[in-house]
């Protein structure tokens, strides 16, 4: 029976993909910004649903922007949830432009690339992020820049937070968690992290019971003169906080 779920499961999630995938290469050349986004966030609400995993908004989300949305990173599936939960656009690997599918449904999101072992490249992205945030996006990063094991947050990272403090935007927490619909308990079921697999992080999920993902938005902060080493510790914290009060 669990294979029986899986296949169907994992079947209709491909169709909803592919479904994405026409609609922007076919309908989203002609709709406003504004419109892609709103069809972007519907589309990720319709996955969560289609992989059994209901979603949980705490907080105050974004109305809209300029604002940088930093979030702690557990899973593959982080990127679909804050779609869901509000539109932005991501900064993201290099390595996903690399995936012709993967690359049309994330450039259709708005996602901007990084390579990450440049520092060239890091400079690069700060600019172009300072420049869509002064245009009033809502942009996300994760600071750990790899997934965590869901218990501990690994060091944040400071250098895309250089972005907010260039344009003089301010920063908003965001938790993230996983957890067991009927008991309340963590789940480690989506979890990607160290020598875990995608194929097996997607089997737990898709076969697990159902699931919520929890996201919690902290209070949106200005820099108040902190350098982005020390923004970076004060939004690590922050985020912990959040953490230890989710649901």
């Amino acid at each position: 029976m669990r294979w029986l779920r899986f296949c169907w499961t994992l079947l209709r999630a491909i169709v909803h993909a592919v479904q994405g995938f026409w609609t922007i290469k076919t309908v989203f050349p002609r709709l406003p910004q504004a419109e892609q986004e709103d069809r972007v966030q519907v589309w990720a609400e319709a996955m969560l649903r289609i992989v059994g995993i209901e979603l949980v908004v705490n907080g105050t989300r974004p109305a809209a922007g300029p604002v940088l949305l930093v979030a702690n990173h557990i899973s593959w599936l982080d990127i679909l949830v804050m779609h869901a939960a509000r539109h932005c656009r991501f900064v993201s690997k290099a390595d996903v432009g690399s995936w012709p599918f993967v690359r049309t449904l994330a450039d259709g999101a708005g996602t901007l690339y990084i390579e990450r072992e440049s520092r060239r490249d890091a400079h690069r992205v700060v600019t172009q992020m300072a420049d869509r945030l002064r245009a009033g996006d809502i942009l996300a990063v994760f600071p750990e820049g790899t997934t965590g094991d869901g218990i501990t947050l690994r060091h944040f990272h400071a250098n895309l937070i250089q972005a907010a403090i260039e344009a003089s935007v301010p920063v908003q927490p965001v938790a993230l968690k996983f957890v067991d619909a009927a008991s309340g308990a963590t789940s480690f079921a989506p979890s990607y992290v160290d020598d875990e697999t995608l194929v097996g992080s997607i089997w737990r999920t898709l076969t697990a019971p159902p699931l919520k993902a929890v996201v919690t938005f902290g209070e949106a902060q200005a820099s108040q003169g902190q350098t982005r080493r020390a923004w970076a510790q004060t939004l690590r914290e922050d985020i912990e906080r959040l953490r230890q009060t989710q649901g």
